[in-house]
């Protein structure tokens, strides 16, 4: 009996490591801060057409309005209730985007809050995305409601109610998050109100949360709001899926809390990676490309069916979050494809792509001193819509790094090589490397001060191929380079280290 049990709970959390992509499509963008309508009209126009498999929503919730010209990306994740009003749109407008999404086969994984309430500096009042009424002075948020009884308070040891020392993990997970009101997740009546929160969503047709800040929760907590969620929405997924879970943990190794501890309850987000995937681009420390051979679990990070990868994401590409310097943005464009195409071209882990907007960088002293400002916006705090360009890309101050031709096509290329594995592995023991994906896909990478120059097995089939880097296939021909692979596999590729984009990437769909 004892074995059943352990059995059918094991089944369990690994049905919450499956995204429920549909049509062989891989790939999670996360479009942060865009609102409800555009994300609608992005699904239809875009993401379905391109192959892209889900969005990361921003947080659908009723958050704190702060009184800043800029209204602070942050505030986001400072909720005064559950109702579903938000800087992005109203409740109306996140279901249609939810079912437009859906009816295309672009599924919606929202980023969810559930570690706290708004910040202990909020005051009270009705400066909140609803209109309703809360105090963080007295805990008091009527709209759930919660009172001061169902926060951890009481619990934290420390005499300023904050995390003082990360090397505590009862610190870590009962006390204040830089003033963010600490939820006591052990008790039934929160524990009911927050799972109520997410079934909602559930029901709506979403297929997953990203889960906030998990390293200061309770893993036993944790299992227990996920073991309450209904499953998912039958309209769009088959019967008895259950939501995909990837939870945030940010283990860059020897803090008191590892991300071995939530593994179990689904996949989590894997820092390491953008961070030394910085250092090797960046060619600091002494990394090299050619290390890259073993890339994954040999550069000890989690197994990849548990993990969630990405270059950066909405936090450390501010600065903020973790990787420090070595993360690559969308600043430094160039360095930042070629590590995305890796990234996407690489079968280790469930890849995320991001998708930004720009702000008024101002370094000084390495830290960018205006890293919270909020979206494009009109002044008034109204968020502003995204603009199509002729040229697909966007304006607006939306930066939309997920429509890069480059970035898009890689999106692409992880499709059509997914279940390969990684073949016919070459290196100049420096920065350059090509690696295949069985017989459907090659890239080559050219990260040195000097030219490539050579011919390399790739392991496809014979015939024209276009490089999907330097250009596309439309129709019978290619917008970029062509590669010929010849009847023994073996292709000849020149990449100069000037070009804009020093890499080529062909698979069996680019060719003639």
């Amino acid at each position: 009996m004892k074995l059943f049990i352990l059995i059918t709970l094991f089944g369990f959390s690994l049905t919450q490591h499956n995204p429920h992509f549909k049509h062989g499509r891989t790939t999670i963008v996360h479009l942060f801060e865009w609102r409800w309508s555009d994300i609608a009209a992005e699904c239809e126009r875009f993401l379905a057409p391109k192959g892209f498999g889900g969005v990361q929503i921003s947080p659908p919730a009723e958050h704190i309005v702060l009184d800043n010209p800029w209204r602070p990306w942050y505030q986001r994740y400072q909720q005064t209730s559950y109702k579903l009003c938000s800087r992005s749109g109203t409740e109306e407008q996140l279901r249609d985007m939810i079912t437009r999404c859906n009816n295309v086969g672009v599924n919606i994984y929202v980023d969810t809050i559930i570690n706290h309430m708004a910040a202990t500096g909020g005051g009270e009042g009705s400066h909140s995305s609803c209109g309703s009424w809360f105090s963080t002075i007295t805990r008091d948020f009527p709209s759930v409601p919660y009172s001061a009884w169902d926060f951890n308070g009481h619990k934290c040891k420390t005499g300023s109610g904050e995390i003082e020392n990360y090397g505590d993990a009862y610190q870590v997970r009962d006390c204040n998050l830089v003033g963010l009101l600490d939820l006591a997740l052990e008790k039934e009546y929160v524990r009911g109100k927050v799972s109520e929160y997410m079934n909602n969503l559930a029901d709506m047709g979403v297929a997953g949360f990203r889960m906030d800040a998990c390293k200061h929760m309770w893993p036993g907590d944790l299992e227990n709001i996920y073991g309450r969620l209904h499953n998912l929405n039958t309209k769009w997924f088959p019967a008895n899926s259950r939501p995909f879970i990837y939870q945030e943990v940010i283990d860059l190794g020897g803090e008191a809390i590892s991300y071995k501890e939530y593994t179990p309850l689904g996949r989590v987000t894997e820092f390491k990676f953008g961070a030394k995937l910085g250092y090797v681009f960046r060619k600091w420390n002494g990394e090299k490309l050619s290390y890259t051979k073993n890339w994954g679990e040999g550069w000890g990070f989690m197994y990849s069916g548990e993990a969630v990868v990405f270059v950066d994401n909405h936090d450390n590409q501010r600065g903020d979050g973790a990787g420090g310097p070595s993360i690559l943005t969308f600043w430094e464009s160039r360095l930042y494809k070629m590590a995305t195409g890796f990234m996407l071209a690489h079968p280790y882990g469930q890849a995320r792509v991001m998708s930004s907007y720009t702000w008024d960088r101002k370094i000084v002293n390495g830290h960018d001193q205006n890293y919270w400002q909020g979206p494009p916006n009109f002044g008034d705090g109204t968020t502003k819509p995204v603009i199509i360009n002729q040229d697909q890309t966007c304006g607006n101050g939306w930066i939309c790094e997920h429509r890069w031709r480059q970035i898009t096509n890689m999106v692409q290329f992880r499709n059509v090589v997914n279940g390969q594995p990684v073949s016919n592995w070459w290196d100049n023991q420096s920065n350059q490397v090509a690696f295949g994906r069985g017989n459907r896909g090659f890239i080559v990478f050219n990260n040195d001060d000097w030219s490539l120059d050579l011919t390399l097995y790739t392991g496809l089939p014979a015939g024209t191929y276009c490089d999907v880097i330097s250009g596309q296939k439309e129709g019978s021909s290619c917008t970029g380079k062509q590669i010929f692979v010849g009847v023994d596999s073996r292709a000849h590729f020149q990449i100069s280290n000037t070009e804009e984009d020093p890499f080529i990437a062909i698979h069996v769909d680019a060719k003639l």
